[in-house]
């Protein structure tokens, strides 16, 4: 492939990850994908093989990005939930569409964590919890899982509990919340 095809997967990568976050899998239009990538439907298929194969493609890209994104520190669990707070606020679009391949019923489409990544968080709540840290009677996996919801938690809501006057401030107290519900959680 060359270096303008690259570009263009890129492109194609970009405008599927809005068109499926606002429309779904189901709802999406390999047409408005291909428009906005500035892009041939054909070149589109050529590189995916189909909007399923390119829904996939997309939520694999995200996982890596959000994977790379969010360092683990055995000290500062409270902080990796803020973290991971800041970054699904910064990319809603993620998180919109793990939810549309969840409401559609088809888990297949979710890719699975990698087993390294699963492996270092792991490895840093057993540290954190040999450290005195974190409440040793935790399953590290388990409490991994309890985090990463409690830091993505408060997306659910959006719009529900955010006043328009003080949308920052809003973010804000939702984060400390789910930073202190965070600190609480893994209190030894």
């Amino acid at each position: 492939m060359r270096i303008d095809g690259e570009a263009t997967k890129e492109r194609i990568l970009v405008a599927a990850g809005s068109e499926f976050a606002e429309f779904g899998l189901a709802g999406a239009r390999v047409d408005r994908i291909a428009a906005a990538a500035n892009a041939s439907k054909e070149r589109l298929y050529a590189y995916f093989g189909d909007k399923r194969a390119l829904f996939v493609a997309v939520l694999n890209h995200h996982m890596d990005e959000v994977m790379a994104s969010i360092p683990v520190d055995s000290g500062d669990l409270p902080g990796f939930v803020g973290t991971i707070f800041d970054f699904a606020h910064a990319h809603p679009e993620h998180f919109r569409m793990m939810d549309w391949a969840r409401l559609g019923g088809d888990f297949d489409l979710v890719p699975a964590v990698p087993a390294s990544v699963i492996e270092r968080d792991s490895a840093a709540i057993v540290e954190a919890q040999a450290r005195g840290l974190v409440d040793p009677e935790w399953d590290a996996h388990e409490l991994f899982t309890l985090l990463f919801t409690i830091a993505t938690s408060s997306m659910r809501l959006e719009g529900v509990s955010q006043i328009a006057d003080d949308a920052d401030e809003a973010v804000a107290r939702r984060r400390a919340s789910a930073v202190r519900a965070a600190t609480k959680l893994i209190a030894p």
